[in-house]
């Protein structure tokens, strides 16, 4: 198999990483959860993010996971939702998209903070981003995101990993998640049979960027209507043409905010077998999880 292909397997895997134990092709059948001192990392790795969470004074943030490794496609996060303090599950759970297995279909899922942590693939070197909104901003989305029916009127039918960012067909996590955001601050809509189109339409106006992910190779996009939960049905001639899927990613939403947003903040931890590092700032955590000068190191401690 070439790294092309791999990416592309990757690719699948990553952006479709939208629950629990995720990063297989065979996630609907079930996941091997991580052993007793990889769970005890992790949920020490999410204590220090609702330590960030608590000390940042908010109460809301958008936060997101790394997943099976993007490198190709310059992606180091694969999921993304909005965490809430006031959740009805439990403080600072993230509110999701996820695919139900046994129904079949994409829902609404709050989230504890370790089990959005524990859902990283890669437990022995892995990434958290958290995106700290202004005041006005974040009440909005706060607002928005609590609206359990105005979360429901979001979610697309049919689930797709790579769904156009500005399609109606299908729809990918981090599409919800978008889409929330044009939903709060666009102002209401009237039409609440249009919801989605709507959402689309407004970020299209304030600029929004999504990623794309050039395959380099037209008959990769052939290959990657094979794969499951992979679709080019629901992209324009032109991108498969050009060997390209338009997705919302987190990376994607983080920028948008981070230039529509005067006032956004961002805080990154990464974690090793070894230690957690927190970093404040835009500029992305050198890859290693290697700390600059500034950050925070925090040693992790052993079971």
């Amino acid at each position: 198999m070439t790294a092309v292909h791999r990416g592309l397997i990757c690719l699948a895997c990553s952006i479709w990483a939208c629950s629990g134990w995720a990063g297989s092709l065979n996630y609907c059948q079930g996941q091997i959860e991580p052993g007793a001192a990889t769970q005890d990392r992790l949920i020490q790795v999410a204590a220090v993010v609702k330590s960030e969470l608590e000390r940042s004074g908010q109460t809301l943030a958008l936060v997101a996971r790394s997943g099976l490794a993007l490198q190709r496609f310059d992606h180091r996060y694969s999921h993304a939702g909005v965490s809430l303090k006031a959740s009805p599950n439990t403080p600072w759970s993230v509110r999701q998209l996820y695919y139900a297995c046994d129904e079949q279909r994409p829902r609404i899922f709050d989230q504890g903070m370790s089990g959005f942590v524990l859902g990283a693939n890669d437990p022995a070197e892995g990434y958290v981003s958290i995106v700290l909104l202004p005041a006005e901003a974040a009440l909005a989305l706060e607002r928005a995101a609590l609206d359990d029916s105005q979360a429901v009127q979001l979610l697309g039918a049919t689930y797709s990993a790579n769904a156009y960012a500005f399609g109606l067909r299908y729809q990918n996590c981090n599409q919800w998640l978008a889409e929330m955001l044009a939903s709060a601050w666009g102002g209401a809509w009237t039409v609440a049979d249009d919801a989605r189109g709507q959402a689309q339409q407004w970020l299209q106006t304030e600029g929004y960027a999504p990623s794309v992910f050039d395959l380099g190779w037209r008959p990769l996009v052939w290959l990657a209507g094979l794969l499951p939960w992979l679709h080019t049905d629901d992209h324009p001639p032109d991108d498969l043409a050009q060997a390209q899927f338009r997705v919302s990613m987190p990376q994607s939403i983080a920028a948008f905010v981070h230039h529509r947003l005067t006032g956004a903040t961002h805080v990154e931890l990464c974690y090793t077998a070894q230690h957690i590092v927190v970093h404040h700032g835009w500029e992305p955590i050198a890859p290693g999880c290697k700390p600059a000068d500034g950050d925070t190191v925090l040693a992790l401690q052993r079971p």
